[in-house]
């Protein structure tokens, strides 16, 4: 398959998992739309209105099998959102059945970030 198409799938995994809101989203679904063929820095922007009115927004950068390149970490890093904003890496490994999530900056208050940068929800 080449890395064009894995990508595509990737993203509308992605997209499928946050929709349904399965894994660590325990239910919390988002309205997500793809940036097709963009060069920008994300590849998937989600939004979930709770309940209670409250908006949350998820930045995602899908990726297979690695994190980004140095430079593509530094315009990732550098990217300014609102405080109910996430900006987060999602990366598929070969045939695994959930993404490895790390979420840069920590805008959360939810989410614990261990050493390696790897969010972990507090229950």
């Amino acid at each position: 398959m080449n890395t064009k198409a894995k990508g595509t799938r990737l993203e509308h995994k992605s997209m499928k998992w946050l929709e349904e809101g399965k894994g660590h989203l325990k239910g919390r679904k988002y309205r997500c739309t793809r940036a097709a063929a963009s060069l920008g820095e994300w590849d998937i922007i989600a939004i979930s209105s709770l309940v209670t009115g409250t908006e949350d927004i998820k930045l995602v950068q899908v990726k297979a099998n690695r994190r980004p390149r140095s430079k593509e970490m530094e315009a990732l890093n550098a990217f300014k959102c609102p405080v109910n904003c996430s900006r987060e890496i999602w990366i598929w490994k070969d045939r695994a059945r959930k993404p490895v999530i790390e979420i840069l900056g920590g805008n959360n208050d939810d989410e614990q970030h261990s050493s390696n940068g790897v969010c972990e929800l507090k229950e």
